[in-house]
């Protein structure tokens, strides 16, 4: 971890070196740092670190799956923080009840991958570079977005 800053971002400062399921701890560490950090500052703050971070996120997970030598290494968690990160702007003001309702979908849908998740997953699979590093975040951010409509759909029924 210590080689590269990138590693720092991708494995979310160590979230990602879980040896059991690295995905979900490092949600759990995204809405750790959003509860601590994030979730106090103006809507449009929040915003600014997120657009900040998505592109960050491609960088430090470009460097370090080349470094890894993986397409798509399990310990490269940012995509998931990142991800996270949104669905907790867009939901906010959530109840904890909300945002918890909104940690388990984004944890099935980023694990189960179905429908169009799936398809974004496989799109990139296996690409190197920056197609790589964008494939690895692809499939978080339509977990995302499958999370808010479902959160939507809640909201409005």
């Amino acid at each position: 971890m210590r080689a590269h800053p990138a590693h720092w971002v991708a494995l979310a400062f160590g979230a990602g070196l879980s040896p059991v399921a690295p995905g979900t701890v490092g949600t759990l560490w995204a809405w750790l740092v959003w509860a601590l950090l994030l979730a106090h500052l103006p809507p449009v703050a929040q915003a600014l670190v997120i657009g900040l971070g998505v592109p960050l996120a491609w960088w430090a997970s470009t460097v370090t799956a080349r470094h890894l030598h993986t397409a798509d290494p399990g310990a490269i968690v940012v995509d998931e923080v990142v991800a996270f990160w949104i669905v907790l702007w867009l939901v906010t003001p959530g109840s904890w009840t909300v945002q918890l309702v909104a940690f388990v979908l984004f944890r099935f849908f980023d694990a189960a991958k179905p429908g169009p998740i799936g398809w974004a997953d496989r799109r990139f699979h296996g690409a190197s570079g920056w197609k790589g590093g964008w494939g690895i975040l692809l499939d978080d951010l339509v977990a995302a977005f499958c999370t808010l409509l479902v959160i939507a759909v809640w909201r409005a029924w």
